[in-house]
This record gives structure tokens, sequence and C-alpha cells, in this order.
């Protein structure tokens, strides 16, 4: 997974990423639609690819790039793990900002704003 987050964290490999979500796509389409040559595109892929994001097919006289699912899921699995943490965090700060209206109120003051 370490592998994954290293290849996101360059903004053109992320930019790739996002738009290979559409489907597959020739490395001169993806330089075009990102305005970067083919040598940077061709660059980012191969980090890309070897992180395991990225397949490569060749079809006539070009080579598609698509993305593999796999490590994504394998990375949103880790971060939903956070994402229920932070969800009991928020659930009980809430708990606690509601116990404090209501004592406000029960005191005869007014909540502040």
């Amino acid at each position: 997974m370490f592998e994954t987050f290293a290849a996101l964290a360059e903004p053109n490999r992320f930019r790739i990423v996002e738009l290979l979500r559409a489907g597959p796509r020739p490395v001169s389409d993806i330089g075009e639609r990102l305005h970067l040559n083919q040598p940077q595109v061709s660059k980012h892929l191969k980090v890309l690819k070897e992180a395991g994001l990225v397949d490569v097919q060749p079809r006539a006289q070009q080579r598609l790039y698509e993305l593999k699912a796999q490590p994504l899921r394998e990375l949103h699995e880790w971060l939903e793990r956070y994402r229920q943490l932070w969800d009991a965090r928020f659930d009980a700060m809430d708990e606690l900002l509601e116990e404090l209206q209501h004592k406000e109120k029960g005191h005869g003051r007014k909540p502040k704003q």
C-alpha cells in the first residue's frame, strides 16, 4: 500500500489516475489532455505500473493504459477503517455538544452563537 500512496502523491500521476477512471487511454491522449510531453507521461506511467496501479495492453501501434482496481480497493479498505474511527469521534463530540447545550438551557442561559 505504501507504493500506492507514493505513486499517487505526485500531482501528475494523480491526474493520470483520475483521467484513466474514464477508461483506457494511449500515452499520446494522456499527454494531450494533461498538457504533458510524451517522455513525462511515460515516466509517470512507469511508476504507476510498478506500483500496480495501471496495466498496459498493446493494441496495433499503440499501448493502452488502464487502471487496475485492486490497489485502489485496498487503499479504500485501509482508509475506511480511519473513516469509521473519525465518525465515532464526531458522534461523541455531537453528543457532548448536545449535553452542554441542554445544561446551558437548564440554567436559564442563552446558548452562545
